[in-house]
């Protein structure tokens, strides 16, 4: 991986805990590194990494100057049909950009009936946060063509791993729907996207959207039983769907509203991305128990 031994100057808006693993890979290879915070008393794990830290609010942005590589970790706003923060951001630039690697969604492809699915599957979002996202994917392109910058999509499932265990929520019992009702989900561990962002820094294609995932999707309850088991906590109370309607969050029931399983045939291809947890199992048995 030659091309990763000198990285570009990186800027990284939205810098928490995958920014802070990308921060650090390039930091490791040689790289510079800016990371954007609103909250300056989170700049010390930056600071031990010599990286630098830029105080300064997504919501009121300034230009940011000139950039070879751009990583976009922030959230849009939790509510509303668009993505305001990135469009204010962008339109506030004035200096140049090379190349963006934005992180997505896999809720952008909305329900596919548990179909197997890869990045040419139409986008259908159907619920609120995945139509943010399709938005930001949308505006972020239109900006690029406009002003000559590249761009890089990872539509990413949910995120796993050292910090994002679901401790408190088994802790609290609360119930998941029963195996034979639950969706196919998808998942990632935090070090796979933080490794995958970078290589899309380096090799992906202008354009191009990659599905970043372990590759070996199971279901919301077989994550929840499996990570109970692993850390010695009582596994979760199961009920039917008509019940979870009435128990969950609007936000968990959307997740049960959708089933998919991710292919990561292009990204293994275009990128060289090989997970180093390939399935839950992998993840957990390096899980502090």
């Amino acid at each position: 991986m030659n091309e990763l031994q000198h990285p570009p100057r990186a800027l990284i808006a939205g810098c928490g805990d995958i920014g802070l693993r990308v921060a650090r890979r390039l930091r490791a290879a040689g790289g510079e590194v800016t990371a954007i915070l609103r909250d300056p008393q989170k700049r010390a794990p930056l600071d031990a990494i010599g990286a630098a830290v830029r105080i300064d609010d997504l919501d009121r942005p300034t230009d940011a100057g000139d950039w070879p590589w751009l990583f976009w970790f922030a959230p849009p706003p939790p509510e509303g049909e668009i993505d305001a923060r990135l469009r204010g951001w962008l339109a506030a630039q004035r200096g140049r950009i090379g190349r963006v690697v934005y992180i997505s969604t896999s809720a952008v492809y909305g329900d596919c009936d548990g179909r197997w699915i890869d990045e040419d599957e139409p986008l259908k979002p159907q619920s609120a946060r995945g139509r943010r996202r399709l938005d930001a994917e949308k505006v972020l392109a239109n900006w690029c063509r406009a002003t000559g910058a590249q761009h890089v999509i990872l539509r990413v499932p949910g995120i796993y791993g050292p910090g994002r265990w679901p401790l408190q929520r088994l802790s609290a019992g609360l119930p998941v729907l029963r195996a034979e009702d639950a969706p196919y989900s998808n998942r990632v561990h935090a070090d796979d996207l933080a490794a995958a962002a970078v290589l899309a820094a380096a090799r992906g294609v202008d354009g191009h959207a990659y599905n970043i995932a372990d590759g070996e999707p199971t279901t919301m309850t077989d994550y929840f039983t499996q990570v109970a088991r692993r850390f010695g906590l009582p596994e979760p109370p199961v009920v039917d769907r008509a019940e979870a309607r009435r128990v969950f969050t609007p936000a968990m029931w959307s997740f049960m509203e959708e089933s998919k399983r991710l292919r990561i045939e292009r990204a293994r291809t275009e990128l060289g991305f090989a997970p180093r947890y390939p399935n839950l199992a992998a993840g957990l048995a390096a899980a502090d128990g």
